[in-house]
């Protein structure tokens, strides 16, 4: 499996996250379309303000492509389907999470960035579109609600800054983050770090 195709994969992933939120806040094809373009394009377009590059070099004419097929075709799903997001929308988030944070990790690591860079660009490529995405939804960003999710994002980091960059090694790291992500978010085994007093504290209050 090539990096394009699992960089497509991230995209289609994204698009599908963005575009369902929409229907759960029940917006018009318009919230669709801007939802679901916000989430595939969001982190990226944090990212290279932070890196100091230009925004429009994101814009892919074949992902863009991709982005806009995907979201004309959730366009025809029946608003009773939605129920399916609270099983697939993880599975979906995940993989776009996995995929865009290795994207920034990557990018920064071509610009010979040092490991703090290469982080705050994965973190902000991974989750970035779904933090714009969920306030537009006028939802709590699920990256702030979810510590799991930025952990995730730093593992991608440091895997790029020790050399993994092979179709075979970037496969692996998604397949590990999308693992642990649905692991974490697992009704029965709920995976959190080890912060009890801090829940406790928020409990209270």
């Amino acid at each position: 499996m090539t990096w394009s195709v699992l960089h497509i994969i991230g995209i289609i992933a994204y698009a599908i996250s963005g575009a369902f939120v929409a229907l759960q806040a029940n917006y018009s094809f318009i919230g669709i379309f801007v939802l679901g373009l916000t989430t595939s394009y969001g982190g990226s377009i944090i990212r290279n303000v932070v890196l100091d590059i230009p925004v429009s070099d994101i814009w892919e004419r074949q992902s863009l492509l991709v982005v806009l097929v995907t979201l004309t075709t959730i366009l025809f799903v029946k608003r009773n389907w939605i129920h399916h997001w609270n099983r697939w929308g993880y599975f979906f988030d995940s993989i776009g999470l996995a995929s865009f944070a290795i994207q920034g990790g990557l990018l920064a690591k071509s610009l010979h960035h040092d490991l703090g860079i290469i982080i705050i660009a994965s973190m902000f490529t991974g989750v970035g579109g779904g933090m714009v995405r969920d306030l537009l939804a006028g939802r709590a960003p699920l990256a702030l609600r979810e510590e799991i999710h930025a952990v995730l994002t730093f593992v991608c980091a440091l895997c790029i800054w020790l050399g993994w960059d092979s179709p075979l090694e970037l496969s692996v790291i998604v397949i590990f983050i999308v693992v642990i992500r649905m692991l974490s978010v697992n009704n029965k085994l709920k995976w959190k770090l080890p912060f009890k007093h801090f829940y406790n504290d928020a409990k209270e209050k």
